[in-house]
């Protein structure tokens, strides 16, 4: 039965081990993915990074360029300007002036009358004074100033200008971009909580599944970046603007279930089947108390009506006058007959304990055993005290003292020595009862009180049972082997309360 216990537990271990090696197996297979979409996605974010930085430049140039056509256009109107009345107008001069159809331009003089305007924005219709409100729109960029040292009274003009319309257009939408490309790209296919952080590890430069606090908050922010600073190699990657940053990211929810997962189901597993070993177990005592019960009732029953005639038959004799030793004894084993009835009677039923001297009544139980076992036999008796009072119940408490003696009789062999020692402590009394038998086996020592275990060959395997129910169930203490060694002895140990427990 043991044995196959064990190769039972042995196949449970080896499920759960392939179970966990193919979870982890997985779960390293996911890792692995989930790495590589953070290394795509960050390349992404450092390509797209790349191409909003040379798209900056690329505006910067055009910027550029448009103010070098403002510049030339404030030339050829002053050269205009500056040609007399009757002089040809030259023809380039004409073209460069004509040529702006998307520059917004304004020319007023000293008092802020609008001398000319061109590519105005509607709203604003054909203005003669240069207000507020032109002066709001045109107010990117400081004025060109017009003068000519050629043209006497040549009052100075002011030419107010403004990025193009297609440039202007094109900026919005570059700055849509610059800020939404991380927060767009950060929204990975990998699912997992990843954060974009300064080469210093005290920014954050963008986050996706994570929960980003206010930047004032510098606490929160350690905090946050310190969650996931652990938990995966960092991918360095180059930001405009950032230079080098760090893409820090944690295991996705999913792959974290699946990595726990095998430990919590067999945790539920196991404490299902603990709980129904246990009830299992309990059941089967239950059904074993039960039978045990029947059976002892059944014995106190059987042995009722022999030991009626056995006492009336000593009566008998009595009468008739006959005396001696012989019938004495006859006389002791006939009550010890009704007290082995009465203990069978009481299996099962709740045993009334009372104050009783343990020395005294574990000396009378010896001394009956003793009278009847081979002379061979040497016993030696040792007490702390001549009296220790505990709650007993003096019938079954001697039928344990006479069952372990009679073990310890069959161990020896009919030849040796049995030791009864007696110790009291505050709170308990120990007896300890040895012998100089051939020993119990180590991993015998909890088996041997199991029912129907027995190393003879006509026992049933009940007398250690009875005797551990006894000490245990009725009397609230402890009995088990203290210590044995093989061809020299054992030492059976009782436990017994100096109060009632409950």
């Amino acid at each position: 039965m043991q044995g196959w216990k064990w190769l039972l537990l042995f196949f449970a271990l080896l499920i759960v081990a392939v179970s966990l090696y193919f979870t982890d197996t997985i779960v390293k297979r996911i890792a692995a993915d989930e790495r590589q979409r953070v290394i795509l996605w960050a390349d992404a974010v450092q390509q797209r990074a790349s191409l909003v930085n040379y798209t900056e430049r690329f505006f910067e140039e055009i910027k550029y360029e448009e103010r070098k056509r403002v510049d030339l256009w404030a030339m050829a109107n002053r050269r205009i300007m500056e040609m007399p009345l009757s002089a040809n107008i030259d023809i380039i001069y004409v073209e460069i002036i004509t040529s702006n159809t998307t520059i917004p331009i304004l020319i007023t003089d000293n008092e802020g009358n609008v001398l000319d305007h061109r590519n105005l924005d509607p709203k604003f219709g054909d203005p003669a004074y240069f207000t507020d409100e032109l002066k709001g729109h045109f107010s990117e960029y400081p004025p060109i100033h017009i003068t000519s040292e050629m043209v006497p009274g040549f009052e100075t003009q002011y030419l107010y200008y403004r990025d193009s319309r297609v440039f202007t257009e094109l900026r919005e939408l570059l700055d849509d971009f610059i800020h939404s490309f991380i927060s767009e790209v950060v929204v990975n296919s990998a699912n997992v909580p990843v954060i974009i952080v300064d080469s210093a590890h005290t920014r954050i430069i963008a986050a996706g599944n994570v929960d980003v606090p206010a930047e004032s908050d510098s606490n929160a922010i350690a905090q946050v970046i310190g969650s996931l600073a652990g938990k995966n190699p960092p991918i360095v990657i180059q930001l405009p603007g950032f230079g080098t940053s760090h893409v820090l990211y944690a295991n996705s929810f999913l792959l974290t279930q699946l990595r726990y997962y095998p430990v919590v189901q067999f945790a539920v597993i196991g404490i299902f089947l603990l709980v129904a070993y246990i009830l299992f177990s309990t059941a089967r005592r239950a059904e074993q108390n039960h039978v045990w019960v029947g059976m002892s009732k059944e014995t106190a029953h059987q042995l009722g009506t022999p030991i009626s005639s056995l006492v009336g038959w000593l009566e008998i004799i009595r009468m008739k006058g006959v005396e001696g030793d012989t019938l004495r004894e006859i006389s002791k084993d006939i009550r010890r007959l009704e007290n082995i009835t009465e203990r069978f009677s009481k299996i099962g039923s709740p045993a009334k304990l009372e104050p009783v001297n343990v020395v005294d009544a574990t000396r009378d139980a010896i001394g009956y055993m003793k009278n009847r076992t081979s002379k061979k036999v040497s016993s030696h008796f040792n007490s702390s005290s001549g009296e220790i009072i505990v709650p007993l119940n003096i019938n079954l408490f001697e039928w344990v003292i006479e069952n372990i003696w009679k073990n310890a009789v069959d161990a020896i062999n009919g030849s040796g020595t049995i030791s009864i020692q007696i110790e009291e402590r505050p709170r308990q009394v120990i007896v300890d009862i040895s012998d100089t038998g051939k020993g119990i086996q180590p991993g015998f020592h909890k088996a041997i009180f199991n029912p129907g275990f027995t190393s003879k060959q006509k026992g049933w395997g009940l007398g250690l049972s009875l005797c551990k129910r006894i000490i245990e169930n009725y009397h609230r203490g402890r009995l088990f082997v203290k210590k044995s060694e093989i061809n020299k002895g054992t030492t059976f140990r009782i436990v017994l309360n100096k109060q009632l427990t409950t």
